[in-house]
């Protein structure tokens, strides 16, 4: 039953971001606006609500509360077991993508971690030398054979996302041991990994406040990088300094 469900879950993937078009496609008409963004109207009205209201209002103060009042290393030990979960879930993505090295460094890092690492929550990986690399997901691997993104979505009180990385997410939730979190485990899950990441994002608030339409800055950001993972080849996991991003903003705003 669950290779049922994965199996069905795969080509599900590939037929629904196959057959998504912009109505100007499907009217033959020349589309003047990205082609990954068919909604942009919507999308732009629920960037507002995140924007504008659940981010500076909701997300953001939590994210605040979170990092200030939660000592720093049970933060790092939550954050490395979360992301211990998904290291299965990134070698068999790897495979697919025929990168066996890195398929290799997720495999060591996860049974390294588990067993001597207190089940991910001390990341002993690293310091073996095993350094972490940016998770494979299920869309990269279904882009990196040319299954296109589908529709850009900007989801509120998520944030952006595509038909395809939607998708492949399902997919990888179909591997264990993400498979086994209970309902509210995966909650959990959800809610500390996002609040790990909007702190992150707070170093960079003021370039996005910047930009001249932080909207589709974020948007063609968000598809670039979906772009390079699926190209396979990943580095180790490195953080943009401000000069980076700089670069970045200057890029996708000419």
């Amino acid at each position: 039953m669950y290779f049922k469900r994965l199996i069905l879950a795969i080509g599900l993937i590939f037929i629904v971001t196959g057959c998504v078009q912009t109505p100007q496609e499907q009217a033959g008409l020349e589309v003047r606006t990205n082609p990954d963004d068919p909604l942009e109207e919507f999308n732009r009205a629920m960037w507002a609500v995140n924007y504008d209201y659940l981010d500076p209002y909701l997300v953001k103060p939590a994210s605040d509360i979170y990092v200030g009042y939660v000592p720093s290393w049970t933060r790092k030990g939550l954050s490395n077991f979360i992301d211990n979960l998904s290291e299965p879930a990134s070698m068999i993505n790897s495979i697919f993508m025929l990168e066996g090295k890195d398929a290799v460094n997720h495999f060591n890092r996860f049974w390294i971690n588990t067993l001597f690492g207190l089940g991910g929550i001390i990341d002993i990986a690293s310091a073996a030398n095993i350094q972490k690399m940016s998770d494979r997901e299920f869309g990269d691997a279904a882009g990196h054979y040319d299954v296109g993104h589908g529709a850009y979505l900007m989801i509120p009180g998520y944030g952006p996302t595509t038909v395809r990385a939607s998708a492949g997410k399902v997919v990888d939730g179909l591997y264990p041991p993400l498979a086994l979190l209970s309902f509210p485990q995966a909650v959990a899950k959800f809610v500390i990994g996002g609040l790990e990441t909007r702190a992150e994002l707070s170093k960079q608030q003021a370039l996005l406040d910047s930009s001249p339409d932080p909207y589709k800055f974020v948007r063609d950001a968000y598809l670039q990088n979906q772009d390079f993972k699926a190209r396979g080849n990943d580095t180790e996991v490195e953080e943009l300094n401000d000069e980076d991003l700089e670069g970045l903003l200057d890029e996708i705003d000419e």
